[in-house]
């Protein structure tokens, strides 16, 4: 009779031999149980499921907003279109005529002009925007305040700096705001808190009914000649977008002519609240520029990219080297590495790669151009940032 023993071997034996139908040592046998749990298996798909699942998913990780702002044509409709309003303007051409030709009446005395702002740290653009503006205004009303839109901590730059802008001071309702500084608040909120003060401090300007108020960020400038025409003309619209040239960078990189957020409005007690929105079907073309991330040094851009209610688009550490920054600079690219804001394939596949440099200075603000060596790194060929 044979041994137990003899029967444990026997079993264990006949196992290296029968699995999957092959002869297998027992140093062998873990192999072999997988090579069989693997024998239904394609090699490679299964190279496909443990390397290629993960590069793609380190590509979608890297690219997924490029391919959702690609696929917006499908998922997005584009919004109504505006009921654009032509321009006419010439130097030599009276203000009376100018009128009639919008179909407008003449007015006996102009209108009074406010122009309100929120301010963050855009010395040079301020000072552009005032001096355009500045023949023309009544008042400028400036709110700032110690936080940015994301909640971070701000020096009061106006403040530090408004000795600069002692041409204005005669006509300046300035004012501050604490920041609320709630962790994890989505900017937006931030930002409409800070456009409700700027309100109030536009009544306590003394604006009055049919007034004439500007609301714009600092970088959307309204040419001079179109507030002119708009403060003399009767009868223009109770709202009306204005449409700049989009500048990214200085004026040599001419993006399109698509901004509108810009807007003036005849002031009514009670019903202009002050807002960055759409608020009506009418454009007036050809009324300005708006010149983005038009700073001097790279220190402001980074600051912006981190403050400003897009934050979320700064989704690696490597956008704010300041090497990387001056490079899109020069190239027209994009900082933060976006495919364009549009709503059809064929707009988007238009405006793929940086922007082509334009050597153009003509129709841009005076003040700009009278001042050329004070602001030269806002006009074509002068793409290099100075040192701070």
């Amino acid at each position: 009779m044979p041994e137990a023993g003899y029967y444990s071997s026997k079993k264990t034996d006949d196992a290296c031999e029968d699995l999957c139908g092959e002869q297998t040592s027992r140093g062998g046998l873990s192999m072999s149980r997988l090579r069989c749990a693997l024998r239904g298996f394609d090699l490679k798909a299964l190279l496909l499921l443990f390397i290629g699942a993960p590069v793609v998913i380190f590509i979608i990780y890297l690219h997924g907003q490029k391919v959702t702002y690609f696929l917006r044509p499908l998922w997005e409709s584009p919004p109504k279109p505006f009921r654009t309003i032509p321009h006419y303007y010439h130097p030599n051409v009276s203000m009376e005529q100018l009128c009639r030709l919008h179909g407008w009446g003449i007015r006996d005395n102009p209108r009074r002009v406010f122009d309100a702002v929120l301010f963050s740290n855009e010395l040079d653009m301020l000072e552009i925007r005032w001096h355009e503006l500045s023949p023309y205004i009544s008042e400028f009303v400036l709110l700032e305040s110690n936080s940015t839109f994301t909640g971070l901590r701000k020096p009061l730059v106006f403040a530090s700096n408004r000795r600069r802008f002692e041409f204005a001071e005669s006509r300046l309702t300035y004012g501050t705001v604490g920041g609320r500084f709630v962790k994890g608040e989505n900017p937006f909120v931030e930002e409409s808190y800070q456009r409700v003060a700027l309100d109030q401090l536009i009544k306590i300007a003394g604006i009055e009914d049919d007034d004439l108020l500007i609301m714009s960020d600092v970088d959307e400038i309204p040419s001079g000649h179109t507030i002119d025409l708009l403060r003399w003309c009767d009868e223009i619209p109770e709202k009306l977008h204005l449409q700049l040239r989009n500048y990214l960078y200085s004026f040599e990189f001419h993006l399109d002519d698509k901004n509108w957020r810009a807007s003036v409005h005849r002031y009514r007690g009670g019903k202009t609240r002050y807002a960055h929105f759409r608020q009506t079907d009418d454009l007036f073309a050809d009324s300005g520029w708006h010149c983005s991330f038009c700073f001097r040094h790279i220190s402001q851009f980074i600051f912006k990219m981190m403050a400003y209610s897009h934050v979320d688009r700064v989704r690696f550490a490597y956008y704010l080297n300041p090497s990387r920054i001056q490079d899109v600079i020069c190239r027209g690219a994009d900082l933060f590495d976006m495919l364009p804001e549009e709503y059809t394939f064929q707009q988007i596949i238009a405006k793929l790669g940086p922007i082509p440099s334009s050597y153009s200075a003509v129709h841009l603000p005076s003040y700009l151009i009278q001042n050329v060596d004070q602001y030269r790194y806002l006009l074509p060929r002068n793409c290099k940032r100075e040192s701070e």
